[in-house]
């Protein structure tokens, strides 16, 4: 089946996903092109979920243009689109006096990057902000902008509101081939070609925001070359705590923030993260890196309870080779195509100001953006059982007794819940695109008592046999047929 479109916006991950919410409020056909089944399948979901304030980049970068503007946007972000955000301010914990120096680097860049409120603060006043905060640090940088969220969820609520907008979703499309017509980027005939095994899409202008397969689809189109590094984080994740850290920061390295300890929205404890350069597409996670992050973290948080990991996983930053910065803007090589590449740290508090930033750069190259009047930037949150107050919980197992069956016991899922996730458009058509919509199966038994439930009500809403239900991605089956007979 072949698709014409406007705009093709290749990946569905935050960064794609932001883009695309950020046009669809525009008279444009949009289609967001993605090569897994499901959204942020890649960096976006192995990655631990913080929203820089931004006094690390350095000045002038493309990285500082955006990520204080990112994290700003983010309260209204989450308003407008449901998702879980916390702005609780972080530290980066100092232990002498060379590290206090660095602080005050840091507080300058902070400052020339439009961060607010960045101020250096002594170990008396770190403690009433942070009382697990390590005893030993002797001064901090205080950012109260800093946040975090779970970063799958965003861009699940962003290409939510932007296909309840009239954007099209194409998952399991990996584009194999692109080809791109002479004439004009501005001709109203499409100029390229994405060739993928769920059909042709032909359109007028093409957003690369592929994550670590960018510099695959630049050379497809004929574009810019680059290379991608495979820079691999190691991350653990602590079952919950009866008050959710503040993030908490060491003086950085010259490649990486170093090991973080932050809360999440839900509750949880993550150290994050290990960087190290690796084949690509190695997600394995390796006994030195956790034990380096547990190290890290009791240095941080001396107290912290590091046998209380649930989860340990790993995943691919997208940087590119010789730089450390974004690439954002349009090809110098192939007009129509724009580039949203290299979309590291800090690409989850970035998105925001990315797509913000994305709708400039077509604006300025004569792309014709006209406000719909139908637009809706609202997506209202689907219901979460377990935080609702007990009147609503009451309330939807009166609407539906589904809603009184507990299906995932540790984060208190009902099957009703399960269900909403695999209806929403996009929704989930895996147990982990479950998991990541609703928590069923991230508490700390990690599915060991729900799995086969949550199998069992994919089978029954997408219309095929337990053992055609996925895993993850295509190929990662979990049942492999009727034991004895019995089914």
């Amino acid at each position: 089946m072949t698709e014409t479109f406007d705009i093709a916006i290749v990946g569905a991950g935050i960064t794609g996903c932001a883009i695309a919410r950020q046009l669809a409020r525009y008279d444009l056909s949009i289609c967001v092109v993605e090569a897994a089944n499901d959204i942020a399948l890649g960096a976006s979901k192995a990655n631990g979920g913080l929203v820089h304030a931004g006094y690390d980049p350095a000045p002038g970068t493309v990285k500082a243009q955006v990520n204080a503007r990112g994290c700003e946007l983010y309260g209204t972000w989450a308003q407008e689109l449901g998702f879980l955000f916390r702005r609780t301010g972080s530290m980066v914990l100092g232990f002498n006096d060379e590290d206090r120096a660095h602080l005050e680097k840091l507080r300058q860049n902070g400052l020339a990057n439009g961060v607010p409120e960045l101020s250096i603060i002594s170990s008396e006043r770190i403690h009433e902000l942070e009382p697990r905060a390590s005893a030993k640090a002797t001064c901090a940088l205080w950012c109260p902008s800093t946040g975090f969220v779970d970063p799958f969820e965003v861009a699940i609520a962003a290409l939510e509101n932007a296909v309840a907008n009239g954007v099209t979703f194409m998952r399991s499309a990996p584009v194999e081939a692109i080809e791109v017509a002479g004439g004009e980027a501005t001709d109203r005939a499409a100029r390229f070609t994405l060739a993928t095994p769920a059909g042709d899409v032909h359109c007028r202008y093409l957003i690369n925001a592929a994550g670590n397969g960018a510099a695959d689809i630049s050379h497809m189109a004929g574009a810019e070359e680059f290379q991608m590094v495979w820079r691999q984080g190691n991350i653990v994740v602590l079952d919950k705590e009866p008050r959710t850290l503040m993030p908490l920061y060491p003086v950085p390295t010259p490649v990486s923030k170093g090991v973080i300890v932050t809360g999440t929205v839900h509750g949880n404890t993550v150290i994050t993260a290990t960087a190290a350069v690796r084949e690509p597409g190695d997600t394995q996670t390796y006994a030195s890196d956790v034990n380096a992050l547990l190290t890290g973290a009791r240095k941080l948080v001396p107290d912290l309870d590091t046998r209380r990991v649930v989860r340990a996983f790993a995943g691919g930053r997208p940087v590119i080779k010789g730089t450390n910065d974004f690439f954002i803007g349009q090809s110098a090589v192939v007009p129509g195509l724009f580039q949203a590449a290299g979309i590291q740290s800090p690409g989850v508090a970035s998105a925001p100001a990315i797509a913000e930033r994305m709708e400039q750069v077509l604006r300025e190259s004569g792309v014709a953006l006209r406000e719909r009047a139908d637009w809706n930037p609202i997506r209202r949150a689907p219901d979460d059982f377990d935080r609702a107050p007990l009147a609503r919980k009451e309330e939807l197992i009166e609407s539906d007794p589904a809603w009184g069956q507990i299906v995932c016991r540790c984060e208190t899922v009902p099957e009703a819940e399960i269900v909403a996730a695999i209806r929403r458009r996009p929704g989930a058509v895996s147990v982990e695109g479950v998991k990541r919509r609703c928590r069923a199966g991230m508490g700390r038994c990690q599915s060991g008592f729900c799995q086969s439930r949550v199998v069992a009500i994919l089978a029954r809403e997408l219309g095929c046999d337990p053992s055609e239900v996925l895993l993850e991605d295509t190929g990662s089956w979990l049942v492999e047929g009727p034991l004895k007979g019995v089914r």
